[in-house]
């Protein structure tokens, strides 16, 4: 307890969407487990609340969000300072501003010179997602594992049990397969026995049901939009699927943590910096870029990434038929831990 009676808290700033929570789990738990006695308090978007509780590492989310991936111009921080803010956002001035707001007494986050200045790693640009942030948290002394993603499945039954989950939609259009090209695949499955269903989050039911509709499946087979699907029903889908094929979304990540098989089309950034981590259940397709460049292209831009077009739908139906078979989702483990 602080000297006021209140208890002390933690805030951390992770204001983006859900595959950037999801790759910050592990520096989340690695946070519960160093202030066990804290209020762990997030900032992020208020859709992710139900995500947030699901980590089981987060006691409060703090609203706050900002259009595409901008820092927030302020936190509703109410009550006493927070001990430690960790900047989990990004390494910029405009993060580490907005976080000396609330006054913390202590603040994490990657190394910046200016007035104040800030002691800490050097941000580096070649690193994975899950991995950097640990390694910031590692510098400053508390302990991390970047292979900590597991999350619980939930304890609903799924809309679409044994299905493979197609998802075309992505927040930007260069991380954003064809439409065509996913109807190519549900129809190959489809004939091979497979039940399909399409997947759509906030504003991508029109997206997903000209997938359904060009695929020929039968009604009922899109879930989700206009509004995104609620977390635990989310959550049941990914965790009792046969599979999930989808670009690099949040709903990719979800496959991960839940360890359900998936294949992922990266075009714009290599998986290097975002893709699952070395399991036979999950799957990437990348066509590389020259020169070993890893971000070849806007992840954020408006047109299907060029690298991302040059994956043919033929390819994604091999890599689907190389998966495993999934496992019950209560005995699927922990993925690298």
């Amino acid at each position: 307890m602080s000297t006021d009676g209140t208890v002390p808290a933690v805030l951390v700033l992770r204001a983006l969407g859900l595959g950037d929570l999801l790759t910050g789990v592990p520096a989340l738990r690695a946070v519960r487990r160093h202030w066990p006695g804290h209020r762990i308090v997030l900032a992020a978007p208020a859709r992710l609340a139900a995500a947030a509780a699901a980590t089981g590492c987060v006691d409060r989310l703090l609203p706050t969000t900002a259009p595409a991936r901008a820092v927030p111009v302020a936190l509703p921080w109410t009550g006493p300072p927070p001990d430690v803010a960790i900047d989990l956002h990004g390494n910029g001035a405009p993060s580490h501003r907005l976080l000396r707001t609330v006054t913390p007494a202590h603040l994490i986050g990657f190394a910046r010179a200016g007035r104040p200045p800030l002691a800490g790693p050097t941000w580096r640009a070649d690193e994975h997602e899950r991995d950097r942030w640990c390694r910031l948290l590692r510098w400053h002394g508390v302990e991390a594992d970047p292979t900590d993603l597991r999350l619980s499945p939930a304890g609903i039954a799924s809309p679409a049990p044994d299905a493979v989950v197609l998802h075309p939609g992505a927040d930007a259009g260069a991380r954003r397969w064809p439409p065509a090209r996913f109807a190519a695949v549900a129809r190959a499955l489809r004939r091979e026995g497979r039940h399909v269903v399409v997947s759509a989050g906030a504003g991508e039911r029109a997206l997903a049901e000209q997938v359904a509709a060009e695929a020929g499946l039968p009604p009922g087979s899109v879930i989700g939009g206009p509004t995104d699907v609620p977390f635990a029903e989310l959550t049941a889908l990914v965790s009792q699927a046969a599979a999930v094929v989808c670009g690099d979304t949040g709903l990719s990540h979800l496959a991960v943590a839940l360890g359900t098989p998936s294949v992922t089309l990266f075009g714009p950034v290599s998986p290097q910096l975002w893709g699952p981590p070395d399991d036979p259940r999950h799957a990437v397709l990348w066509p590389g870029a020259p020169d070993g460049v890893l971000r070849p292209g806007d992840a954020h831009g408006a047109a299907p990434d060029p690298r991302l077009l040059r994956i043919t739908a033929e390819q994604v139906l091999a890599a689907v038929r190389r998966l495993p078979e999934p496992v019950a989702p209560a005995a699927r483990g922990t993925v690298g831990r």
